[in-house]
C-alpha cells in the first residue's frame, strides 16, 4: 500500500515509517468517515491508551526513582490526559492529515481536542503493532520528552487540588457553574465559575467546559494559596 503524500510528509514528521502503512490510515480516519473496508481508529485509540499508560509509567519511574506513589500518579495523569496527548498531535501536525467526514469537517474536526487525543492514541497503537512496544515506547519519549521532565512535582488535576484544599478546611466541594457559550459550533469558548462555600468565585475561558472548569480551579486555589501564605 502506497501512502499519500500528506501522510508521507507526516511520517517525516512523526520521525518514525511505518512497514504496514495501512496501520496509519486506520489511525487517522475518524468514525466519521469509516466503511466495511475503511475501519475508523476507535480500537487503535483503545489500544494506544494502554500503551501510552506503560510507556509513561516506565518514563516516570526512570526520571525519579526516589517518588512515593502519591506523586507519580499525579504526574501520570497530567501526561497521560486527553489535553496533553492533543497538544502532542497539533506539535506534529497530526490534525492536517485526519481523514474526516464532511459533517465533522465542516464543525472544525481537525481542531477538536479529543479527535486529536484520540488520533494520537490511535498512531502510538499504530507504532506498536507494526514494530513492538520498544518502538512505540521510544516514539512517546521523543514526542513526549520535553513534558516529562517538567511535569510538575504536583501535577494534581486543578479541580481535584481544589476540591482537597477546600474539604481541609471544612468546606463543602466547590460548585461549577457554566456562564455562557460563545463562538461557532465548531470553534465554541465556554465561560465557566467555580464558587467556593466560603463565597470566592473565579471564572475561566476555553474551549470546552472540562478545561475551562480546570482553568478555573486553577486560577481559585492559586489565588487562595497565595491568600492563606
Amino acid at each position: 500500500m502506497k501512502l499519500a503524500a500528506d501522510l508521507l510528509a507526516f511520517q517525516g514528521r512523526l520521525g518514525y515509517r511505518f512497514q504496514q502503512p495501512e496501520l496509519l490510515v486506520q489511525a487517522v480516519t475518524h468514525a466519521s468517515l469509516s466503511s466495511v473496508t475503511r475501519p475508523d481508529n476507535q480500537r487503535l485509540e483503545f489500544l494506544g491508551d494502554r500503551v501510552l499508560g506503560l510507556a509513561m509509567a516506565e518514563a516516570l519511574l526512570a526520571a525519579d526513582m526516589s517518588a512515593a506513589e502519591g506523586q507519580l500518579a499525579p504526574r501520570f495523569n497530567a501526561l497521560v490526559r486527553k489535553e496533553a496527548c492533543a497538544d502532542v498531535a497539533r506539535a506534529i501536525g497530526l490534525g492536517e492529515v485526519l481523514k474526516l467526514g464532511r459533517s465533522e469537517m465542516m464543525s472544525g474536526g481537525r481542531r477538536k481536542e479529543a479527535l486529536l487525543g484520540d488520533a494520537m492514541e490511535a498512531v502510538i497503537a499504530a507504532v506498536y503493532l507494526d514494530a513492538g512496544f520498544e518502538a512505540a515506547r521510544d516514539l512517546v519519549l521523543r514526542l513526549w520528552g520535553p513534558r516529562i521532565g517538567a511535569v510538575e512535582a504536583d501535577a494534581r488535576d486543578p479541580k481535584t487540588a481544589l476540591q482537597e484544599w477546600a474539604q481541609a478546611r471544612g468546606q463543602t466541594p466547590p460548585v461549577y457553574s457554566a456562564l455562557g457559550r460563545e463562538g461557532p459550533d465548531h470553534q465554541p469558548v465556554f465561560t465557566v465559575e467555580v464558587r467556593l462555600a466560603s463565597g470566592e468565585t473565579e471564572t475561566a475561558k476555553a474551549g470546552t467546559k472540562r478545561v475551562a472548569e480546570q482553568a478555573a480551579a486553577k486560577a481559585l486555589l492559586a489565588r487562595m494559596e497565595g491568600r492563606n501564605g
